[in-house]
């Protein structure tokens, strides 16, 4: 483990994923465990004390064999692990920020056993519905490394809008490496709900149609003017009342009218000249193909995917932090 630089935690609410960094942040190793932090902390609300051995357990577990060999090897984290909820609340930082600035204002905790978890700030947008992220920030930072690899912006630096799919989908417009806005659609969220829990799944068979996710997703850019989300996601199950579609086809379709809805609801925002940015996908590779499929619906080809930007993220930070040269 000698060849160890920096240990990266993307430390969530149901897992905690773990990656050994080394020369110039390549990812020797990497391990998911079920250990976000709703998990470990169930239904109960231990006391401070018991939350913290609760999340040092975890960490050094996360972390098992990686540290033995240098015990000042840094280990930084991202996610609700800086919540309220969390080992040690790391405080919002307001946007616009500069994304080389996130790894000046580290929060960090010192366990009993002497492990220190350095942590990432989230971000907040303060407006009239505030806005905020945690974890999300160490993704754009490592998705705009990424990106910028072997390409020159005609003055240095440009523009980009930047989606991350997910329970919570996030819409960020950064400009010259400055986050200036950011939206949050729960769509991944309300995916599931209506799935599991409402009378649309109960004639749902599993499977995939990408003709019906097609078909939502138009339903939703055609209809996003004149007609309510409500109102549309109840056709999931007049279509299939009327034979139109299939029960295996209603799941994708529902998919699509809720993706279909998002991109139309930042196309037509107030400033909506973002939407002619660059665009950059990051996050799941399955659910990011679903977007870009659906962004071909809006005219949007020029649309990038990127993986591996957690980690990317985590290891710029650091290095902005200057944590490895402490170490």
């Amino acid at each position: 483990m000698t060849d160890t630089t920096l240990i990266g935690l993307d430390w969530g609410t149901s897992s905690l994923r773990a990656y050994r960094l080394g020369s110039e942040g390549v990812v020797l190793e990497k391990r998911e465990l079920p250990l976000g932090i709703m998990r470990l902390l169930g239904q109960n609300r231990p006391a401070s004390d018991e939350r913290a051995a609760l999340f040092e357990r975890a960490c050094r577990q996360a972390c098992d064999g990686w540290l033995e060999a240098d015990p000042s090897i840094p280990v930084i984290g991202c996610g609700m692990i800086g919540s309220a909820q969390g080992w040690r609340e790391a405080p919002y930082l307001a946007i616009p920020v500069d994304i080389d600035s996130i790894g000046l204002s580290l929060t960090y905790v010192v366990g009993q056993n002497g492990i220190v978890l350095h942590i990432v700030p989230g971000l907040i947008e303060h407006s009239e519905l505030p806005n905020v992220m945690r974890g999300e920030e160490s993704q754009i930072t490592g998705a705009l490394r990424i990106a910028a690899r072997g390409k020159k912006a005609a003055n240095g630096r440009n523009s980009s809008l930047l989606c991350l799919p997910g329970t919570h989908s996030k819409w960020v417009l950064v400009r010259e490496d400055r986050i200036m806005h950011f939206e949050t659609f729960m769509t991944g969220e309300l995916f599931s709900a209506l799935c599991q829990h409402t009378i649309l799944g109960q004639t749902m068979r599993p499977s995939e149609d990408a003709s019906a996710f097609d078909r939502g997703v138009r339903v939703a850019q055609s209809s996003a003017r004149r007609a309510s989300l409500l109102s549309m996601i109840f056709s999931t199950r007049t279509l299939g009342l009327t034979g139109a579609l299939e029960a295996t086809q209603q799941s994708d379709y529902l998919s699509g009218l809720l993706i279909g809805h998002e991109i139309a609801s930042i196309q037509q925002g107030t400033d909506n000249s973002y939407f002619l940015q660059e665009i950059l996908l990051v996050g799941n590779s399955a659910l990011c193909l679903r977007y870009k499929r659906a962004l071909l619906h809006f005219g949007r080809v020029d649309v990038r995917i990127i993986s591996d930007a957690t980690e990317r993220g985590l290891w710029t930070i650091a290095v902005q932090g200057r944590l490895l040269e402490r170490a």
